[in-house]
């Protein structure tokens, strides 16, 4: 299904795979996909039998892509256009079915309490576009919106949903048709990443790419808080206590609604700089910090043909690589 006419999530692993089993069945699994970030263009292929087959990296030029739920991203298109075209040559893709693993801030999440909530889809968005039309900064009738339904922690039911604005979306199947791809499913890049969190206990995710930071909860499959930010510095500018304001609201949320303490951090995007952040981190949550794809790997939720994606830092990919296999 294109994503003009609905936009697909990735949340895949373990519990909460298992809840959205026959909604994530409809999404096709094409042999390619493209993980588009603000600095590089990634793109995968896989066998029939689900193995990584070959993938090329590709850097871009600063200020080529910016990310934006709003605002024209493919800024200089002619410059992104020829990345992936170079890589495409590289894969020897030709007009072959492909998923588009999108920057983060293109893609809205928000998860939702409701007493009660429609079954037919036909009274639930209308319900979902009235909720949310504040909280969105685009008209209703330009939105693409997909959700599905989780438990709560006490009665009711819980929302998950992902807005995004169509020309936004439309944007990136353009690009990813000039270069011959045929794009059917359409995920954000923590999105996709949350599949490499596993466990009974409250996870926090911080994943950064480039000034934007997603801080998400996962706790016994269920995604309990979600959130993306543009970061006040990036890169070297970065600190420790920057990072931790931005953070802090989602953790002290599910603290609140909860009652009870995140069980561990994991971090992506910050590199070899990851030491400098995990004290301070630590000594905030009182738990371990660890890298997301590096735990993944040791807990055994990366197998070893991914770890060469791995080893590029690409998680939106990697968890991708999860969901088809």
């Amino acid at each position: 299904m294109s994503s003009v006419t609905a936009v697909h999530q990735g949340i895949y692993r373990s519990g909460l795979a298992r809840r959205v089993a026959s909604w994530l069945g409809a999404i096709p699994h094409p042999p390619v996909a493209m993980e588009i970030a603000s600095d590089r263009v990634a793109l995968a292929r896989w066998s029939r039998s689900g193995s990584l087959d070959a993938f090329a990296v590709e850097l871009l030029p600063p200020g080529a892509v910016i990310p934006s739920a709003v605002e024209t991203n493919l800024v200089n298109s002619a410059l992104a256009k020829a990345a992936v075209a170079k890589a495409c040559d590289r894969l020897r893709v030709r007009a072959e079915d492909a998923a588009l693993i999108l920057p983060d801030p293109v893609i809205r999440v928000f998860v939702q309490h409701f007493e009660d909530f429609p079954r037919s889809p036909e009274e639930a968005l209308p319900l979902l576009r009235w909720k949310l039309k504040k909280s969105v900064p685009f008209e209703a009738d330009e939105t693409i919106i997909s959700y599905f339904r989780q438990a709560p922690r006490e009665a009711g039911v819980d929302i998950v949903t992902a807005l995004a604005r169509q020309r936004i979306i439309r944007e990136y199947e353009s690009f990813a048709e000039g270069v011959g791809l045929q794009p059917g499913v359409v995920l954000s890049s923590s999105l996709a990443a949350l599949s490499l969190l596993d466990g009974d206990k409250p996870i926090l995710l911080a994943r950064i790419s480039g000034s934007a930071l997603t801080t998400a909860i996962v706790r016994s499959g269920l995604l309990c808080g979600y959130r993306c930010t543009e970061l006040p510095a990036y890169g070297a500018s970065l600190t420790p206590q920057m990072l931790l304001e931005e953070i802090f609201p989602v953790a002290a949320y599910y603290q609140d609604t909860w009652q009870e303490e995140i069980s561990s951090v994991r971090i992506a995007g910050l590199g070899v700089r990851l030491g400098e952040f995990s004290g301070p981190l630590e000594r905030e949550f009182h738990c371990e910090v660890k890298s997301l794809l590096n735990s993944a790997h040791a807990e055994g939720i990366i197998k070893d043909d991914a770890r060469q994606l791995a080893d590029r830092e690409l998680d939106g990919l990697v968890g991708w690589m999860l969901h088809r296999n």
